[in-house]
């Protein structure tokens, strides 16, 4: 197992939240293949997107609902600046995640998080694990209460 994934499960562990974190088979790099490789609808896949303060350059993780986009205004209103990607390579050197495995928690550095308050309609919801097939399910207000997220209006 990567040091990414054993660092998900070490932080889920730390933050007293309960997984099994699973190896897929086929990719779960987008929300649909999670969803499929899952069993689950594309609304239960966590994605984990991470973005850049244009002012600070700070970095800030936003947990949204699978079908959903990241909404950059509300997202902004929140963080006090506006919003832009963050470079790949800029993601994995201060959160030690590739894009397509960013997990929602085990992050190198302490990032601000929010969740899409959407997620809480469901009993169980899906999140990466730190690698590209590597996913676990979580009752979705203990996953937001283990990433230390912010629930709010951040998606359309």
């Amino acid at each position: 197992m990567s040091k990414s994934v054993e660092r998900v499960r070490r932080a889920a562990h730390a933050a007293g939240l309960q997984i099994e974190i699973r190896q897929m088979s086929d990719s779960t790099h987008t929300a649909e293949d999670a969803a499929i490789q899952c069993g689950v609808t594309v609304a239960q896949i966590v994605k984990s997107l991470i973005f850049q303060g244009s002012e600070t350059k700070d970095l800030y993780l936003f947990l949204v609902s699978g079908p959903r986009k990241l909404d950059l205004e509300k997202a902004a209103r929140l963080t006090g600046e506006s919003l832009h990607r963050a470079d790949p390579k800029f993601i994995r050197k201060k959160t030690g995640f590739a894009i397509g495995g960013v997990a929602p928690l085990g992050h190198l550095i302490d990032i601000k998080a929010y969740a899409d308050q959407c997620l809480m309609q469901f009993d169980v919801v899906w999140a990466a694990a730190g690698g590209t097939n590597f996913v676990f399910p979580s009752d979705p207000a203990a996953l937001i209460r283990a990433a230390k997220a912010q629930v709010a209006d951040i998606a359309d």
